[in-house]
């Protein structure tokens, strides 16, 4: 056999080597229900994320945070984009650890008041109405809960809490329905921007958390610790492409100036104590489902 004969075989062999070493995953995106919704919203990113890794990733639609839960602890899928909520659920149930936080710009929660209301500091609100969220979100319920426990204030004990959407709470606010709302900052403001029949002066915010724990990519317990490790790895060297991919779609405005960074569980203890807060202390099951 000849040098180039040999050359050629080995050329052969490296690229069988490296066909072999790419993986296939399934991938879902807990608040994204049906194929359509994320091959529209969550297709560049999916496509981004293979080039980044040169394995193949498979959506895997989830109409649910319970299903997602169910299908990582039946290994039927491999990687989730979830909320710090719902990770802190399914870490409980299924042992899934965090792979790559999305880093949110202004990603935080506040109590919100009128101006006119005399309300000053969270201490006021006691035995007031109290609108929150949507059941079991971080930055519209389970935030503004821990931010008046932060305070003094017992959110399951000291309030007459409710729960409603967003513009409904703001109307309720700017009626003087309820006493104040607590929900994420950055929704708020975006209301309130679109509301002319008001200044923003008749409202104030009389507290605000720090920013929140990331949303983040996810990866099942059943995945090597070495392939999931080079997915992170690939994502990391590769941000620009991943961000770009995620952001791609409206529907993800929410992620427009974001970063990518590794992250590790304990950076969701806060959550933890969020869950415990609003009187469900064993965060082993999703709220509201």
């Amino acid at each position: 056999m000849d040098f180039k004969s040999i050359v050629f075989g080995l050329g052969l062999v490296a690229a069988s080597t490296i066909a072999a070493a790419a993986d296939n995953w399934k991938l879902a995106v807990t608040d994204v229900e049906g194929m359509e919704r994320l091959q529209l919203e969550w297709g560049p990113f999916k496509d981004a994320l293979e080039t980044a890794t040169g394995d193949t990733f498979e959506f895997f639609p989830v109409n649910s945070r319970t299903a997602a839960a169910e299908a990582l602890r039946g290994k039927t899928v491999d990687f989730v984009v979830s909320g710090p909520a719902e990770y802190v659920v399914i870490n409980k149930l299924t042992e899934a650890t965090p792979l790559i936080g999305l880093g949110r710009p202004d990603y935080f929660c506040a109590i919100i008041v009128r101006a006119d209301s005399g309300i000053n500091a969270p201490a006021d609100l006691k035995g007031k109405k109290v609108a929150f969220g949507d059941i079991g979100s971080t930055s519209n319920m389970l935030c503004p809960m821990q931010l008046l426990a932060d305070y003094g204030v017992d959110p399951v004990n000291d309030i007459e809490k409710t729960h409603t959407a967003r513009n409904i709470a703001h109307e309720a606010l700017k009626n003087g329905d309820v006493a104040a709302i607590g929900m994420n900052a950055g929704s708020f403001m975006g209301v309130r921007a679109k509301d002319t029949s008001v200044p923003y002066g008749y409202y104030k915010m009389i507290a605000r958390s720090g920013d929140l724990p990331n949303d983040m990519i996810m990866v099942g317990s059943h995945v090597p610790e070495e392939a999931a490790l080079a997915v992170r790895d690939a994502i990391l060297d590769n941000k620009d492409a991943i961000i770009a991919g995620i952001t791609a779609h409206e529907e993800n405005d929410k992620y427009v100036g974001m970063d990518l960074v590794a992250i590790e569980d304990s950076a969701y203890d806060y959550v933890r104590s969020m869950y415990s807060n609003a009187g469900y202390p064993q965060f082993d099951s999703f709220v509201g489902e």
